[in-house]
């Protein structure tokens, strides 16, 4: 047979298959954040088209990319953070001196959240955010239920086993993971089963929600337009000094705060850190989940050099607890902006209670509707009427997105700042980290080569 006799099989083989592999993986290849900025502008002008043109298929339609994108990583979220807190727990068994490591963990997160929260104060006392805004009392809504401490302290506990996980209620969720975590610690070789068949499913849902993950390019899209198209630049603007506050509070936080501290408490190069975080800060500004972040934390913290066994305990803690944008910085500008549209005086006395709230009761965020929680923990301690939330409600999305990209890197800051400073910090894994493409983290999930053993 001649080499021209190849039948229309053979011919179909030999062409179009290469080069339409070869695209897809130049595709492939493009860097996460080079995806979510591409999002992000065709987001911006989808949104735009469809409230110029008043489209209204177009707002639906981005309406449900977006809400199906967040639907699908809620899904995730309830027994990730069961298996994932419980998994973390009983790893703590692998590390020497874990209950020191635990102990500095949640110390540097007060610390922190105090820094944060004096920052929010500042800048909220110097820009004065509700005034000239044009907004009234009247313009706010009470929300259907209010945290209080009491709802805080007594919400801890669940009634039954179901609920919590029906009605997403992760701080319940924590408890309960905590509870069977130090339960399996205490049985001992007996409950070895329970923890390997936790393990099992811990991995099978952090494989899911990578795939959930990596359609984030599309979720923003969605999420981005649909809040261009809902809210427009006209509501944007009535909240302008407020969301200018938010946004240049977390960036303090972010950029000022926590490049000193890698620089001077943990004396590592600050650039690094970022440059090795980045994929999930910026997962973090589009999902505006913690918890939907969380597997994404864990990897690029270990990819810092973060002992593995560590990582999986700090992380998972830090995004039901840690929230430096949702529970420092935003309730402190916000209860100002509150008390400037209700003309109510605010002292000494209630800025320290802003603080107390802050560094207390962050753990009530629970890493999805945090801020909202926090917020109205913080309005019902100052005695600020609960409409203010009602307020703050139309510009939240916006907001949200640099709060929780704020809370992620704070999660994955602690953990290189404990570890370096009790000397188990791969250093040399920390300058050879590098914000590549999500795929990768994907090739790496279950490779503990990098885990750096802890040593006292």
């Amino acid at each position: 047979m001649s080499a021209n006799s190849a039948t229309p099989a053979d011919k179909a083989g030999q062409t179009e298959k290469p080069e339409s592999r070869f695209r897809i993986t130049k595709f492939l290849k493009i860097p996460f954040w080079a995806q979510i900025l591409a999002g992000l502008v065709f987001g911006v002008l989808l949104g735009w088209i469809a409230r110029d043109q008043d489209v209204s298929w177009l707002v639906t339609t981005l309406d449900k990319v977006g809400s199906t994108f967040i639907g699908l990583l809620k899904l995730a979220v309830a027994p990730l953070v069961f298996f994932a807190i419980l998994v973390s727990i009983t790893n703590l068994r692998k590390v020497n001196n874990a209950a020191r490591l635990a102990t500095r963990t949640l110390l540097w997160f007060m610390i922190t959240s105090l820094i944060a929260v004096a920052i929010g104060l500042t800048i909220g006392l110097l820009t004065n955010p509700g005034s000239g805004t044009g907004l009234t009392p009247k313009d706010g809504k009470a929300p259907d239920h209010a945290g209080s401490w009491i709802d805080f302290l007594t919400g801890i506990i669940p009634t039954d086993v179901i609920t919590p996980f029906t009605e997403l209620n992760v701080l319940q969720i924590v408890f309960m993971a905590a509870v069977a975590g130090v339960a399996v610690l205490k049985i001992g070789d007996k409950a070895q089963p329970i923890l390997e068949l936790s393990e099992s499913v811990l991995a099978l849902l952090q494989k899911a929600l990578w795939w959930v993950i990596k359609l984030s390019p599309i979720g923003t899209v969605g999420l981005i337009g649909f809040a261009i198209a809902d809210y427009g630049w006209n509501l944007i603007s009535k909240y302008a000094t407020f969301t200018a506050d938010i946004y240049i509070g977390c960036a303090l936080v972010m950029f000022g705060v926590y490049p000193l501290l890698l620089a001077f408490v943990a004396k590592v190069n600050p650039l690094q850190f970022f440059k090795g975080a980045w994929p999930a800060i910026q997962l973090a500004f589009v999902s505006r989940s913690s918890v939907g972040t969380m597997p994404v934390t864990q990897k690029v913290t270990e990819r810092l050099g973060v002992p593995k066994e560590y990582t999986s305990f700090a992380v998972p803690f830090g995004a039901t607890t840690k929230m430096d944008g949702c529970a420092a910085i935003y309730p402190s500008i916000a209860a100002i902006f509150v008390a400037q549209i209700f003309d109510v005086d605010l002292g000494v006395k209630e800025y320290l209670l802003i603080a107390f709230v802050s560094v207390v009761g962050s753990a009530a965020t629970a890493g999805l509707t945090g801020a909202t929680v926090m917020l109205t923990l913080t309005l019902s301690t100052l005695g600020l009427p609960m409409e203010g939330v009602g307020l703050l409600l139309a510009i939240d999305p916006v907001l949200d997105m640099m709060r929780t990209a704020t809370n992620v890197a704070g999660q994955a800051l602690v953990p290189v700042i404990v570890a370096a400073r009790e000397k188990i910090l791969d250093r040399e894994a920390y300058e050879s980290a590098s914000a590549s493409p999500l795929d990768d983290f994907g090739t790496a999930e279950g490779d503990s080569s990098r885990a750096v053993p802890a040593t006292a």
